[in-house]
């Protein structure tokens, strides 16, 4: 028989959220990773907070609620706000009750700029991996590394030249304005009839032509977010504000262990690598190796490398390229070339599902903190097939 399409207007629900989430939904197995993650961070949250004052957003709801917003591409922590709202899948993640209450976005925000920062990103990040269902996928002894442009939060229209420190007209050694002497001539006051004057106001998003100016960080600087660079990846490219992303990978299984962002120049990508290489493996004696393209093969990066017991299994230029048949001739430098470009893929996720193409955020500890985010949400989002596997 036909159902009737009637509104039955109860006003209690007697099924438990837990109930209403799929069994096997991927959410559920990244959900129970994380929660144990944070878990182990309880003493780390424990010193971040005072004994009295208000209460804040409870730092593992805040979390959880940044993963959700990189794993489901939300744009803004606005809109993360509204869907909290209806969606019962969001507030089943993050720990929330079908009537408790959503946070104010700028309530939101300010909490998650305290709590946020690169050191806690990477402490989540490295909790995920130390996970007991985590870790035994890793890699100890073959890792690759990358770096990727990622888009400032500034219009080209913002690179203004810097202001120059030039002695302003008035000399503040000279005599003041009241000393002088006062004018004759008495002020015209305008007559009732005179038409009022109406400012002229200027189009924020006004027509610049750009050629023929010769523009460059050491002259000019972006009035949105000064820490961002103009930078192009090859020259065929055209140069944009951006930073640089970077990544660590352990080879086993593709997982990022380690990530950075600096600001864009044509060394960062190296320096970067040294300092995650000696972050995730401090003062290591087993022979590492780490696999890279071609914009790692320098004469200083490989001899940095080697001397910190590290392999340098860098793809070769066509010319006067630093590695030579020590390290070609063995079949692991195949395999790391090959592994190698594996990294791309967490950087296209990151791009097209977690909105770092172009970051929303201003200031570079906003934007680095927030890339270590989503890379530690990358990982998550490949968690379930590997762990099935």
């Amino acid at each position: 028989m036909r159902g009737t399409d009637e509104t039955s207007g109860s006003l209690f629900s007697y099924v438990d959220l837990e109930a209403r989430i799929p069994a096997r939904h991927p959410l559920r197995k990244i959900r129970q990773v994380v929660n144990d993650a944070l878990a182990s961070l309880d003493a780390g949250f424990e010193a971040l907070y005072v004994d009295f004052g208000r209460p804040s957003i409870a730092p593992e709801r805040l979390i959880r609620a940044s993963l959700i917003q990189i794993l489901f591409s939300i744009r803004s922590e606005r809109q993360l706000m509204e869907q909290m709202q209806y969606n019962l899948l969001f507030r089943w993640f993050v720990g929330l009750g079908i009537d408790d209450a959503v946070w104010v976005p700028t309530v939101f925000s300010k909490n998650r700029d305290r709590l946020l920062t690169t050191d806690m990103s990477r402490k989540v990040m490295a909790a995920i991996l130390a996970h007991r269902e985590v870790a035994p996928l890793l890699s100890d002894d073959h890792f690759s590394v990358d770096g990727t442009l990622v888009k400032a939060w500034a219009s080209m229209k913002s690179f203004q030249p810097k202001a120059t420190d030039t002695p302003s007209d008035d000399d503040p050694g000279g005599p003041s304005g009241q000393d002088s002497p006062a004018e004759d001539h008495p002020e015209p006051t305008p007559s009732e009839t005179d038409p009022m004057s109406r400012p002229t106001r200027q189009n924020r998003n006004a027509e610049v032509d750009f050629r023929g100016e010769k523009r460059s960080n050491a002259t000019h600087a972006s009035t949105t977010d000064p820490d961002a660079r103009l930078y192009k990846k090859s020259p065929g490219t055209g140069a944009m504000l951006c930073f640089i992303g970077h990544a660590l990978m352990e080879n086993r299984s593709g997982l990022i262990v380690q990530g950075d962002l600096t600001q864009a120049d044509g060394h960062a990508e190296r320096r970067a690598a040294l300092d995650m290489i000696h972050r995730h493996s401090p003062g290591s004696t087993r022979q590492l190796t780490l696999g890279a393209d071609k914009g790692f093969d320098a004469a200083e990066f490989v001899a940095d490398l080697r001397q910190a017991c590290v392999t340098p299994h860098v793809a070769q230029k066509a010319r006067y390229s630093a590695i030579d048949g020590r390290t070609t001739r063995h079949d692991g430098y195949a395999l790391s070339i090959k592994h190698r470009k594996r990294i791309e893929e967490a950087f296209g996720w990151a791009k097209t599902v977690g909105g770092m193409a172009q970051t929303v955020y201003r200031g570079i500890e906003r934007v680095r903190s927030r890339f270590i985010l989503t890379m530690a949400a990358n990982n998550l989002a490949r968690l379930p097939r590997l762990l099935a596997a």
